[in-house]
């Protein structure tokens, strides 16, 4: 398969600086979910930068889609729709009085007709769950949803690509799970996610491929397990082993048996204990509970709130932007926000029903989950769809 986005040799350096950036080569995939990890001034911004244009390289190509950047304003107009960046600081990049205004600049500015510059705004803001924000001052938002807004400023030029620099910055730990959570979310739909953090422990579950990097250069490209293995690498890049691995590796030393893969959840240590244990460990008395489904464009307030009064639900989890906003709208205050479908297989483990809310195709994501893991560990956890009606006590399960 062709790259999507190819660096050659690239070398950069700032003026009066040393190298920015030196031999750097990489091939970024259509639909990846990448991390730049390293210290400070390693060279993830600066190579981020790249990516766009927004930076030129004093040596090397970018090429995107097989074709060479061009560095004139015209071709730079077209790649900076197709490659997204929202950077660190979204007061850098939020600059209009209202959140509708600041999100539909970038149509405007591609002359979007006046209709589909709605269409764009409404699909942008609906994608990052801020809907009904549109009249909004954006020095009124906090700064999660200030980084939403940023992000729907991006996404209402329709990008093939998502570039993020340092996510999660200056965010508290629930505005950092709910921005990784949306990227999940538009990776699912198709979007390439490329992003940059020093946060191990952020990378290491999410990404598909991890890019450690070094004084400009990059010392390892793998997946998370390959990456975060090699401590030597680790160690030079002046980071520290995610604390799953090193719990693994810490249980290995120890003479414990540990399957193939190495754990990126806790789900995960749980299969190598019980895989020690030769799955002795014992189910809840109860068996294993069942996992719901309910997809929020389909089912209403009402309905939910029927099915919770008439069935023991013990975990409510929500996955994604428009979920969410549905739980707090219906009066729900969710048990889990955040690797949600894990967390709720260990629920049915213990004998524990869980209802995830969810939207589209993340319906599917849950059902391919946990089948998944159904075979690979010879389990059975039910989990069934809800479908909604007109009728607020009409669901059933498939």
């Amino acid at each position: 398969m062709d790259p999507l986005i190819e660096l050659k040799d690239l070398e950069y350096a700032y003026p009066y600086a040393s190298p920015a950036l030196s031999d750097i080569s990489l091939c970024i995939q259509k639909g990846e979910k990448i991390a730049l990890v390293g210290s400070n001034g390693a060279g993830k911004s600066t190579l981020l930068l790249t990516l766009n244009g927004m930076i030129r390289p004093d040596k090397g190509t970018v090429t995107f889609h097989g074709k060479p950047v061009s560095y004139d304003r015209a071709s730079l107009r077209k790649i900076r729709q197709k490659i997204g960046f929202v950077f660190q600081d979204p007061d850098v990049q939020i600059i209009a009085p209202t959140v509708w205004q600041d999100v539909a600049f970038g149509p405007v500015n591609l002359d979007y007709s006046e209709e589909q510059v709605q269409q764009a705004v409404s699909d942008a803001l609906h994608s990052v769950g801020l809907e009904g924000f549109e009249k909004r001052p954006p020095y009124h938002l906090s700064g999660g949803e200030k980084k939403r807004v940023a992000i729907a400023g991006i996404l209402a030029m329709d990008p093939d690509v998502l570039i993020l620099d340092e996510p999660t910055s200056m965010l508290d730990p629930a505005g950092s799970e709910d921005i990784m959570d949306l990227l999940d979310e538009l990776n699912h739909q198709g979007k390439t996610i490329i992003i940059s953090t020093h946060d191990v422990e952020l990378a290491y579950p999410w990404a598909d491929r991890i890019i450690l990097m070094e004084k400009g250069r990059i010392i390892a490209s793998g997946t998370p397990e390959e990456a975060f293995s090699d401590k030597e690498l680790v160690r030079r890049a002046r980071l520290k082993t995610p604390i799953l691995l090193e719990l693994s590796q810490e249980l290995k030393s120890r003479g414990m048996k540990t399957p193939g893969t190495l754990p990126r959840t806790v789900l995960d240590i749980i299969r190598i204990i019980e895989h020690d244990h030769h799955g002795s460990i014992r189910l809840s008395d109860n068996g294993y509970g069942t996992i719901h489904v309910g997809d929020v464009d389909l089912i209403s307030g009402p309905q939910i709130q029927a099915i919770l009064a008439r069935t023991s639900c013990d975990t409510i989890g929500v996955m994604g932007s428009r979920a969410k906003i549905c739980a707090r709208q219906w009066g729900l205050t969710p048990d889990i926000s955040y690797a949600v479908i894990d967390k709720c297989i260990l629920q049915a483990m213990n004998g524990r029903t869980s209802l995830i809310l969810t939207t589209g195709g993340m319906v599917t994501r849950v059902f391919e989950r946990v089948t998944l893991f159904n075979q690979t560990n010879n389990r059975l956890i039910p989990v069934r769809s809800l479908i909604g009606s007109d009728k607020p006590d009409d669901l059933s399960g498939t």
